[in-house]
């Protein structure tokens, strides 16, 4: 699996109890606390944690390649670039996280038009007396579109 835009690692830590993953950030502060915790932690499939500008170098097709299903979260001006790449990939589930409505849309729109259907969508209200929403969208290829389109 992939946590792209993973910051310090939530997601990955909790995936890593279950899969290999392979987590990115920009932030190299982050992605520094993520090795650290991961080296910390017992119990863990290993985590390689990578300092990478996904807006300017998104993970393309060919190096999603490896991936059953890919988590992103974002920051608000969202993952177009990301989300591009993804929809013209191979990868059977894409799980997006957002607290941007309006590019989670747009993205969201990305993903579809690239032959994924939006299997569910859960609002996540973890910011006690703000007006701030989170939301976590569940993608998936069918293996029929899969090999019609080839991916």
């Amino acid at each position: 699996m992939a946590d792209l835009f993973c910051g310090v690692g939530p997601f990955a830590l909790q995936l890593a109890e279950r899969a290999r993953i392979t987590a990115a950030d920009n932030d190299v502060a982050a992605i520094a606390a993520l090795q650290r915790a991961a080296t910390g932690a017992q119990g863990l499939k290993p985590i390689e944690a990578l300092g990478r500008d996904l807006f300017r170098r998104p993970f393309v097709p060919v190096e999603l390649k490896r991936f059953d299903a890919v988590v992103f979260d974002p920051p608000r001006q969202g993952a177009e670039a990301q989300a591009h790449a993804l929809a013209g990939s191979a990868v059977a589930t894409v799980v997006a996280v957002s607290c941007n409505p309006g590019t989670f849309a747009r993205d969201a729109r990305i993903l579809i038009d690239g032959g994924y259907r939006l299997v569910r969508v859960t609002p996540v209200d973890q910011f006690l007396y703000s007006a701030h929403v989170e939301l976590v969208a569940c993608f998936q290829r069918t293996g029929e579109e899969r090999r019609r389109t080839g991916r």
